[in-house]
């Protein structure tokens, strides 16, 4: 998960450099024909299968949080690729937001189980977990509605949306990479309908989350959005990971509480990464054709690093 998210952060830094070199040239080429570019997408796609593949070996509530190393690879990135200039509230964000991976790793439940479709059935119809979907569905209808018929656009309106999609694709994807894994295994579980029935929920779940986080992509900044999303997909990950997957039974009190503890920390440390870019963005809004600063690569490639926050 960790390679995943940083090799994902390196990929957007990789096809923003080459749109923004390639729109400073007179030819004009089209952005498939860089090289570049196509190295950025691979790598996209290895990161992204990383993440799919971590969600069949570890429990949910522990790789989810872990999409902070995508903020962080960017931070390292900007300095050592693009020669941007690092200052205090870079290493200042960075160190809390590793400590609070380090506390995530050590104090996460470390049993993962595995995950045959007669145990994901069980999960499906148990009463926490209806519960708790039955609660999403209101919540969600109820803000569709203000976003529909008032035209209510608030961040925080687009974003709890997002994270109330986000809790079924965390449920689906371990689902369906659980079941894939124990294939491999050679316990086929690819012939039972509840992996047909997870696969197409996590599809249908990304396709939405998408839509409503262009939209706060569209009107908001992207230094408000990522950390704000952030936050909001983790929690709504780790209480997924405890209700469906009932990942915190038999943990002890302590480990939950340092494992909260290292979502804080990661919390703080990527709002203050975010914040301070913004910081840097209002002191340096042009392009240099001649040199593409390193400010303004990092800024656009924020906006797409939010999607890859939703590390399926």
């Amino acid at each position: 998960a960790i390679l995943g998210n940083f090799l994902i952060s390196l990929s957007l830094n990789l096809q923003k450099y080459t749109h923004l070199r390639l729109a400073c040239q007179a030819s004009r080429k089209p952005y498939y024909t860089s090289k570049l570019w196509w190295c950025g997408m691979i790598l996209m796609g290895i990161g992204e299968l990383g993440n799919f593949a971590a969600y069949g070996f570890a429990p949910a509530m522990l790789i989810a949080p872990l999409g902070s190393v995508s903020v962080i690879g960017s931070a390292v990135i900007s300095v050592l690729f693009l020669k941007e200039t690092m200052r205090a509230a870079d290493i200042l964000g960075g160190t809390l937001t590793i400590a609070g991976s380090l506390l995530l790793v050590t104090f996460a439940p470390s049993a993962n189980q595995e995950l045959t479709a007669r145990k994901i059935e069980n999960y499906l119809v148990s009463w926490p977990f209806l519960t708790c979907v039955i609660l999403e569905i209101i919540t969600f209808c109820i803000l569709l509605y203000f976003y529909k018929k008032k035209d209510v656009k608030h961040i925080v309106v687009l974003l709890t949306m997002v994270a109330l999609l986000a809790s079924l694709t965390v449920v689906s994807v371990k689902a369906v990479a659980g079941m894939i894994t124990l294939s491999v295994k050679s316990n086929m579980q690819l012939t039972y309908p509840i992996f047909y029935v997870m696969l197409t929920l996590m599809v249908m779940s990304c396709v939405f989350q998408v839509k409503f986080l262009n939209q706060a992509m569209q009107l908001y900044d992207a230094t408000v959005v990522v950390p704000i999303n952030f936050v909001f997909f983790t929690a709504s990950a780790i209480l997924a990971g405890a209700i469906f997957y009932q990942e915190f039974q038999g943990v002890a009190v302590l480990s939950v509480f340092m494992f909260l503890f290292g979502c804080f920390l990661s919390f703080i440390g990527v709002f203050i990464i975010a914040r301070h870019k913004e910081e840097k963005h209002l002191e340096a809004p042009y392009i240099d054709c001649g040199h593409v600063p390193g400010e303004c690569i990092f800024q656009s490639a924020l906006s797409a690093l939010c999607l890859s926050l939703l590390r399926v």
